[in-house]
């Protein structure tokens, strides 16, 4: 039976198991104040003593809004059995959310203020976006590299030499000669050990060429890397340093 109610009349449950951390509180209070509406199809769940089986930590909510008069569904001539597994299927989310979807079409900031919290990591990562990739990353050998080892160049130079004997016209040739550079070879292993013994101002440059990356939020918002599944297959995979690559 549904009905509204003074919020005076209502009895918290003291046996529910049911927590909620002060954040998520703040933000049910916020959104009860937000959106009022709500309230009324979505009632408090009470048993014929008035005490909450559904709903207590909302009712808690209400109280701290200043809510005087809330709707409630009365559960009539239930067992004491049946109460405590409504309380406790009543906290159970059942069912997962399209998280691809949340991600492309919902906003992110007004998801987590409606209480959903949209946390993407790694462990979810076959079906979510995440910024919590966590790189391998390597411990620098006592030895610093020659420039000339830590990259190969053999492929570049032989499309180079390719694009010279040419017959096209220069603006080609200069074009085709810059895309060849894609082509090198880089053993990031060595570039780590190069970094950790070159002086500020190379290691500055070679951070800012992407070579290195200290901060990977950092690289997001520069371009290097994307935030999406292929990059952290990438990142998963073995000799790969922290490089958005």
């Amino acid at each position: 039976m549904r009905k509204k109610v003074n919020i005076k009349d209502i009895v918290p449950n003291s046996e529910n198991p049911r927590t909620i951390s002060k954040k998520n509180f703040n933000k049910l209070v916020k959104s009860i104040k937000d959106f009022p509406q709500m309230l009324d199809k979505r009632p408090l769940v009470v048993d014929e003593d008035m005490v909450v089986l559904g709903g207590n930590m909302r009712l808690k909510a209400l109280q701290k809004a200043g809510v005087q008069e809330v709707t409630i569904d009365v559960a009539e001539g239930w067992t004491e059995e049946q109460k405590k597994e409504f309380i406790v299927k009543d906290n159970v989310g059942f069912g997962d959310w399209d998280w691809d979807l949340l991600a492309n079409e919902w906003d992110i900031e007004k998801l987590n203020e409606w209480g959903l919290e949209v946390n993407f990591t790694e462990d979810d990562v076959d079906e979510k976006y995440t910024a919590k990739i966590v790189a391998p990353t390597y411990k620098p050998s006592n030895k610093k590299p020659d420039i000339k080892d830590v990259f190969d160049k053999q492929k570049t130079m032989q499309f180079i030499e390719q694009i010279k004997k040419s017959k096209l016209s220069d603006e080609q040739k200069e074009f085709l000669m810059y895309a060849s550079y894609r082509h090198l070879v880089f053993d990031y292993s060595k570039i780590a050990d190069l970094y950790a013994h070159s002086d500020k101002d190379m290691q500055e440059m070679m951070e800012k060429l992407a070579l290195i990356i200290i901060d990977f939020n950092k690289a997001v918002e520069n371009g290097y890397v994307e935030l999406s599944k292929k990059i952290a297959d990438i990142y998963k995979s073995e000799g790969i340093l922290e490089h958005g690559k």
